[in-house]
């Protein structure tokens, strides 16, 4: 007998808590539910910090149910106070909907969106065209301003100051709830942590409204083992579009994780049997490495695609022996940036190349990576601030840069 989809996601460590557990699981094993998380229009990509919600979505499509994707183009108008400390970037309107078409067929590649079996829709298709009156008659009234404040996300900004338009988010986010549960049938919410008063305001407001029956669930809201924000990087943000960071630097993230996180990682970010997930999390010493490898690998199949999943394990391989040796070919999924034979036999300042490329964020970063020892030419330590880089440094392969301990960057000649 297969296991319930619930418990399978409760052992792989997506729920934090459920508005009625048993209902939920019942729900999920009895016959299709409809459901639906939403996502912000504040960025033109996602970030792996999202990858929570986006794996629970796939883990029910794959079960039979049926996921909607809320972009929010009406919601981000407002702003999210939950996990905030200030006020959020009011974006122009347009600036939304160009982010929530990004976000929408970035999400398209994980959920397939065909208008049947997993739906995207942008909730500024309702919302901004509500009567603000009538909206505050009609859907307003069922709300508790003690209540509201009571809820965290409300609690922790007040000592700050918490703005009366960032106040309605819950409203609205409430509405959408109500919105769905009317016209598509959605009687299942998910989203991190942070949103549980949000969720549960949704599940009040159709009980209020229509005497229906609705259930929430939400996502623990991840840190690694070190204590960073998942997702998160000195580096910056590990996006989800190739385009803000490549394949290869994807893949480089999951097999740098912390020998701490990598079962709950294979767990939260990979499709692998739980079986095999804990013969993986067993392996001790150098064999964790094989572990990393194969969550480095499965999670960029999953965002990135099959093909460029394997350039980057190559290149990865290729990149951390003691030097690149067998052809640029095998170094195909390496960031990589062209440069004319001119301009490289005039030379560049190696702080200043790094910068160019994208290696580091700045040449004063560069500059600190190769006082601390940790910026690296074709393998080879550089030592001093003056050191420059041309021709007489390409290699078959290119000139390889190394920042840190796991930063690479090739330079080629262009044409």
């Amino acid at each position: 007998m297969s296991m319930n989809i619930y418990d399978n996601m409760r052992r792989r460590g997506f729920i934090a808590q459920a508005s009625d557990e048993e209902a939920v699981r019942r729900m999920l094993g009895e016959s299709q539910v409809t459901f639906y998380v939403g996502f912000d229009s504040t960025a033109t990509s996602l970030h792996a910090g999202s990858l929570v919600p986006i794996m629970a979505m796939m883990h029910l499509q794959r079960a039979g149910h049926r996921p909607i994707a809320i972009v929010g183009g009406g919601t981000s108008m407002v702003g999210d106070p939950s996990g905030k400390t200030e006020m959020r970037e009011m974006l122009d309107e347009s600036v939304i909907r160009s982010n929530g078409s990004a976000i929408h067929d970035q999400l398209d590649r994980y959920l397939q969106f065909d208008g049947e079996n997993a739906l995207a829709l942008n909730n500024a298709d309702w919302l901004l065209s509500l009567k603000y009156v009538e909206f505050l008659r009609d859907i307003g009234r069922h709300f508790s301003v003690n209540r509201m404040l009571a809820a965290e996300a409300y609690k922790q900004r007040l000592e700050r100051g918490l703005s009366f338009i960032e106040f309605n988010y819950q409203l609205l986010q409430a509405f959408d709830y109500l919105t769905l549960y009317r016209n598509y049938d959605c009687s299942l919410q998910m989203g991190g942590d942070d949103q549980w008063g949000n969720i549960l305001a949704g599940v009040d407001l159709i009980r209020r409204v229509e005497g229906g029956k609705a259930e929430a669930m939400t996502f623990p809201l991840l840190t690694t083992a070190s204590g960073a924000k998942m997702g998160k990087t000195a580096a910056g943000a590990i996006w989800l579009n190739a385009e803000r960071l490549s394949p290869y630097d994807y893949y480089q993230y999951w097999i740098s994780c912390d020998d701490r996180d990598v079962g709950r990682f294979l767990r939260l970010f990979t499709f692998l049997p739980l079986d095999e997930i804990i013969k993986l999390e067993s392996l001790e010493g150098s064999e964790i490495r094989e572990a990393k490898r194969i969550l480095a690998y499965e999670a960029t199949v999953i965002t990135h695609g099959e093909p460029e999943a394997s350039e980057a394990k190559t290149a990865s391989a290729q990149a951390f022996g003691s030097r690149p040796s067998s052809g640029a070919g095998d170094l195909n999924g390496m960031p990589s940036t062209d440069i004319t034979r001119d301009r490289l036999e005039a030379g560049f300042n190696a702080a200043e190349l790094a910068a160019e490329v994208g290696l580091t964020v700045s040449r004063g970063e560069a500059k600190r990576l190769i006082k601390q020892g940790g910026f690296y030419l074709n393998g080879e330590k550089i030592n001093s601030l003056e050191r420059r880089i041309d021709v007489s440094d390409l290699t078959p392969e290119g000139i390889l840069l190394r920042a840190g301990k796991k930063k690479y960057h090739r330079i080629r000649i262009e044409g």
